[in-house]
């Protein structure tokens, strides 16, 4: 097949594709049969395929008549003969559908159907098209106008759909129902259960509708009430395709194997009279799909993906000599289509191609086809030219004919929709400096516009507000374009979905069914996520930061131990790292790198995340050497202990650090040399462009002992001279990191080369050749060795895209250099210590970091982590080690194979994280607490104007010390940082795109037994340096100033200092009382184990019921009429300890919580009937309060 013609991308897979095929072929195939169709050399891609002159059509024989290219690049997805007219329609991976008109296949029509999805199948009808895509069913006329369009829910995936009338249809998919649709009106009218996992197939005779599953099973139902008669369990495995004709059903499909499914040639034939399998039929081919050509008997075709195909009887032998092959254009055919007259076959290939096989030079699709209509002609070459130099040419020289007839441009309202023209986004600058009066917003000018001028670049904007729907036009883009659906759902994007309850019921369990805790996505700068847990299961890296606590405000190194404390406390449920990033944002040098991103672009994925996390790994390892480096006073902190390393040295340092000469030699001879040290070495690829193989550990090397030529000053020249400059390695690190910089496609090429290298050499010496199926067979195996040797063999497709190793081993030579080897466990050398003597080091990979590329959501960033049988047995009882998968809170256990492949259309590596064998013993991975009691003690304000006779609490003295189970009411108030994110639907509800962002500014605990219960022992306003939006002074009390240190005349602190008195209150045991306590942690950003939380919100709710305000209850149980105005904290936490005595009270300590749910009855009651609403108090106090707390009105 000459490929000049077609898209250059097409070109590269002719030599393999053929090379490939040829050897396959059987013996008896007749060669006539194989023609090759060559494409115009001139290129018309994406116009119809003349047949050569000399290709001559048989009689009664099928062979290729015309090719045509639908779409180039894009796999096409399903092919449908018009029943009603002579036309041949197309869908497409990308959501594109064409027509061909007649058998030459001239391009009839061509439109979009879906932005996004696949079409799944095509139906024609009298007055139009359906198209069926994953939960979208649309009518579309021939020519592309929209007739109507039935959006199905979200969650389905729809795969078939089977017009039993002209006006009924129905659909089904992966799902347990099929839904049957009236076309008149375009409702749902019923819905039928079926098992899971769904129908894929279906089809229709006078007797029985018949349903295919993917389990491998064939149900027959009947017509009316559409209960299962009977079922055909065809294959073990699954089912690909089946027909039924007369009284035979023929199936075919997959049968599970030891290596996993495989291609069953054995087709499966059953009788329909007396409902039983005859005698299967065995064929040539790999069977994917199949087909009944009734013409002069009972005829089958059985058609494989690579392009063979044979017809035989279904109850006879098949014969060899009946097969015949297509010749796609790419690798894979995807769809195949019998006409109603059985005169022609339809193939549609995985690189967007239709072949077009008749048995006649001139076939017709259908015995009887109406006449197809087709546009007018073009009249403009008819018509008298103007000339629009002469003022007065009248331009009724033009004849438009009149009519009372609609235009064509008057378009009815149900197919047009107003477009407006969108408005550009707000610059970030201003929406960052903005203050509020009100609800007008007030900034200065960045000067970034002319004024009054707004530039509207309309392709752009459209891609930025519409990138689900885009279809691009060029070529190239649509090459792209199969890219979307390669990236497997457990990779992709993950967001949280808001309800009016905010996250309360997301399941979060649905991502993550293990014990380890996942990171939420929703805050600012948390791409990192990913970073975070790999550095979290370094354990040493994590027991040793957990040990560090120092005095800054805005310690990173803190942070994180606070941050890994949450993750170990964790059981499964998601942990957010806002204070972590809130540090993270103040840092001055993180901005100046870049590493900060604005909202817009976060959201829309703008720059590269690769290069972004690289650049975060370097700045994250260095600055945690610094702040764990830096010497402190005599205590870090109050109470502290003393740091556990020397002066000038951090443990980061001892972890990461390598020691390394640069020598630096000039030609006249002069050489200098000074010694440094590097936390992480960037790969450096060779300029190669021969296609040679290289070890991974070849180009490590070379990255690490780096040498290149460049300018430097020579003190001998007294001048800047080149200079060759080479990297000598004095000591290796215990934890060796690498950036792969894959930053453009020279890169990724070469990885994509080195994998296929490491892929075929792999092969080799297993001792098999490369099998073109997903596994080996199992002959193919037996060469190998014993069977237990088979079972340790990876897969076919677990080697493929794998060039990385799961372990290096190092080497120091006596002259400092260094040697590098891929290491694996089957090599034999001595013991670990006696190796290390001498220099020898083994690395075992650890994790991997990837940049997932996704059009769709512009990319993500996750994690795959060989979590060690420490965390195992810290959070699962268990022993041993296990690869997972780290996408944000989706957590999956994955193999280790799969933790190493590469495919670089979609998943790019990022950072690599190599550990030294045995590392774990070199360090002490004990975790001592470094908070201790003092830190409860006085403090002083960061308020410059605050008073003693403004205090609004006593410390706790050293005699009042919590103890283990002491009760403690706690509340927190709140600002608003930004503004929650959200959008109107067209039925008017709201739905929440991204929350708003809370801060802490207030939290009050409160002493809960003793002689000054009810006294706060802390009231702490939390000093903060963003951005308030809104203070929310109505239900936090809390105005402008407050948090101000300048201003104020509150007790202010630091969030870590009262970060780190709750952290002691928490790890001392004590239990807190509280209303809706839930969201203060949350927002505090600690996690306390569920059984030392004591919720009002809880005791006091009854299931499926409304939670009941802290403001009612107090009404309701204690009299009191609390929150009038506004919120006030030690009000709201006295109030919460009282109603927890009450609840004591009235449920006897629990044990008689029949007589409770009487009261809790009675109490929703009330409330129904006073609408929930407190009555407006008398103008005095209830008694019950002052009488109750006397003692803290003399405070």
């Amino acid at each position: 097949m000459n490929f000049e013609g077609l898209d250059p991308g097409l070109a590269e897979y002719a030599p393999a594709l053929h090379s490939a095929l040829d050897p396959v072929l059987d013996a008896h195939l007749n060669p006539s049969l194989l023609q090759n169709v060559e494409l115009d050399p001139e290129g018309v891609a994406l116009e119809a395929l003349p047949v050569q002159e000399s290709v001559h059509i048989m009689e009664g024989v099928y062979s290729e008549l015309h090719s045509v290219v639908a779409e180039v690049g894009v796999p096409v997805s399903v092919s449908h003969f018009d029943l009603h007219e002579e036309m041949l329609w197309v869908g497409s991976h990308g959501g594109h559908a064409t027509s061909f008109f007649g058998p030459t296949l001239e391009r009839y029509s061509s439109f979009q159907v879906n932005g996004s999805d696949d079409i799944r199948q095509i139906q024609s009808l009298e007055n139009g098209i359906l198209f069926l895509t994953k939960n979208n069913l649309k009518y579309m006329a021939r020519g592309g106008l929209i007739i109507f369009d039935y959006l199905l829910d979200e969650s389905e995936d729809m795969h078939s759909l089977l017009l039993t009338d002209s006006s009924t249809l129905l659909v089904g998919g992966l799902q347990n129902h099929i839904l049957e649709i009236d076309l008149n009106t375009v409702q749902e009218t019923q819905k039928y259960a079926v098992e899971t996992p769904g129908v894929t197939i279906m089809r229709q005779t006078n007797r029985f509708f018949f349903c295919g599953h993917t389990s491998g099973k064939v149900s027959l139902r009947d017509l009316r009430t559409f209960k299962v008669e009977h079922e055909f369990n065809a294959f073990s495995g699954s089912l690909s395709d089946f027909d039924v004709h007369g009284n035979l059903l023929a199936a075919c499909g997959f049968s599970s194997r030891l290596t996993g499914l495989a291609c069953d040639r054995f087709l499966k034939v059953y009788d329909l009279r007396m409902m039983r399998a005859i005698t299967p039929l065995q064929v040539h081919v790999d069977p994917a799909f199949l087909r009944f050509i009734p013409t002069y008997t009972s005829r089958l075709a059985i058609i494989s993906q690579s392009g063979q195909c044979q017809f035989c009887e279904p109850t006879g032998l098949a014969n060899p000599a009946d097969i015949f092959h297509v010749n796609p254009v790419g690798p894979l055919l995807m769809t195949f289509d019998v006409s109603a007259s059985k005169q022609a076959l339809a193939f549609g290939d995985s690189e967007g191609c239709v072949h077009l096989w008749t048995d006649s030079p001139e076939p017709s699709f259908n015995p009887y086809s109406r006449e197809t209509e087709f546009a007018l002609p073009c009249l403009v070459d008819s018509l008298p030219p103007l000339d629009w130099s002469q003022d007065l040419l009248p331009l009724s020289l033009i004849p438009v004919p009149l009519t009372t007839d609609s235009l064509l441009s008057d378009w009815p309202a149900a197919n047009s929709a107003p477009a407006p023209r969108r408005a550009p986004p707000v610059d970030a600058e201003i929406l960052r400096t903005m203050k509020k009066v009100g609800f007008i917003g007030y900034a200065p000018n960045p000067r970034t516009r002319l004024r009054n001028q707004i530039p509207y670049r309309l392709k752009e904007s459209d891609n930025e507000f519409d990138s689900f729907s885009q279809v691009t036009e060029s070529p190239v883009g649509r090459e792209e374009e199969p890219h979307r659906h390669m990236v497997s759902k457990k990779y992709r994007k993950v967001t949280i979905k808001y309800s009016k309850l905010g996250l309360e019921d997301f399941d979060f369990k649905h991502y993550n069914k293990t014990l380890f805790a996942g990171l939420e996505p929703h805050i600012p700068n948390a791409y990192c996520n990913c970073m975070i847990q790999v550095l979290y299961f370094l354990e040493p890296v994590c027991c040793l930061i957990q040990n560090h606590l120092c005095q800054k405000e805005f310690c990173l190194a803190c942070e994180l131990g606070f941050l890994f404390h949450m993750l170990d406390l964790s059981r499964g449920d998601p942990c957010q790292g806002s204070n972590f990033l809130r540090a993270f944002r103040t840092i001055p040098e993180a901005s100046a790198l870049g590493l900060i991103l604005a909202d817009s672009d976060e959201a829309s994925g703008k720059g590269s995340l690769a290069r972004l996390i690289q650049r975060w790994n370097r700045f994250i390892l260095t600055q945690l050497h610094q702040d764990m480096q830096e010497l402190e006073a005599p205590q870090a902190y109050r109470g502290a202990g003393g740091s556990f390393c020397s002066s000038g040295d951090s443990v980061i340092g001892q972890l990461f650090s390598c020691e390394m000469e640069n020598c630096s030699l000039c030609r006249c001879g002069s050489e200098t040399v000074r010694a440094s040290s590097t936390l992480l070495f960037t790969l450096s690829y060779p300029e190669d462009k021969t296609g040679k193989n290289y070890d991974f550990a070849q180009v490590l090397k070379r990255s690490i002992c780096l040498e290149q030529n460049t300018q430097a000053w020579c003190d001998n020249c007294e001048k800047y001279q080149p200079t060759i400059q080479t990297r000598n390695i004095c000591h290796l690190p215990d934890i060796l990191v690498i950036n792969c910089e894959v930053n453009s496609s020279k890169e990724a090429d070469f990885w994509r080369m080195q994998a296929e290298f490491a892929f075929k050499m792999t092969v080799k010496k297993l001792g098999g050749e490369i099998s073109k199926n997903k596994e080996f067979a199992l002959a193919d195996w037996k060469e190998l060795g014993s069977p237990e040797g088979l079972l340790m063999c990876p897969s076919i497709e677990e080697l493929k895209n794998v060039w990385l190793p799961f372990s290096i081993r190092m080497k120091m030579t006596k002259n400092k250099g260094l040697d590098v080897y891929n290491w694996t466990d089957g090599d034999e050398w001595g013991p670990a210590r006696a190796e290390e003597e001498h220099g020898v080091y083994v690395y075992d990979l650890m994790a991997t970091v990837v940049h997932i590329l996704d059009s769709r959501t512009g990319g993500s960033l996750v994690a795959h982590i060989k979590v060690g049988e420490t965390y195992h047995q810290r959070k699962e009882g268990v022993t041993h080690q296990q690869w997972y998968l780290f996408n944000d809170f989706l957590i999956e256990p994955i193999d280790k194979y799969e933790a190493v492949q590469f495919d670089m259309n979609w998943k790019v590596p990022a950072i690599l994280y190599y550990v030294k064998r045995n590392l774990n013993s070199k360090y002490n991975l004990n975790i001592k607490n470094p908070i201790e009691a003092s830190v409860l003690l006085a403090e002083a304000s960061l308020a410059r104007k605050q008073q003693k006779t403004h205090t609004t609490f006593i410390p706790l003295m050293l005699n009042e010390m919590p103890q283990v189970g002491d009760l403690v009411g706690l509340d927190a108030e709140f600002v608003t940082l930004n503004e929650e994110e959200a959008e109107l639907r067209s039925d008017g509800t709201k739905s929440t795109i991204k929350p708003s962002q809370m801060s802490v500014a207030r939290i009050t605990c409160v002493r809960g037994q003793g002689p000054n219960e009810g006294i706060p022992f802390i009231d702490d306003y939390i000093s903060t340096q963003e951005q308030v939006v809104d203070y929310l002074t109505q239900y936090s009390g809390i105005k402008p100033g407050d948090l101000d240190a300048k201003i104020s005349s509150k007790h202010l602190t630091t969030l870590k200092s009262t970060y780190l008195k709750l952290r002691f209150l928490i790890d001392i045991g004590v239990k807190f009382v509280g209303h809706g306590l839930q969201k203060d942690f949350r927002v505090i950003n600690l996690m306390v184990p569920k059984d030392q939380v004591l919720d009002t919100v809880y005791l006091f709710h009854m299931p499926r019921k409304r939670m009941i305000s802290l403001r009612f209850l107090a009404w309701y149980f204690l009299d009191l009429k609390i929150q009038g105005e506004t919120h006030d904290s030690i009000e709201d936490a006295r109030t919460a300890l009282q109603l927890y005595r009450k609840y004591l009270e009235l449920s006897k300590n629990g044990t008689e919580p029949e007589s409770f749910h009487k009261v809790l009855k009675g109490l929703y009651e009330k409330g129904r009937k006073m609408d929930w609403k407190v009555p407006k108090p008398e103008g005095q106090t209830s008694p019950k309060n002052a009488a109750v707390f006397s003692s803290v009105l003399a405070l």
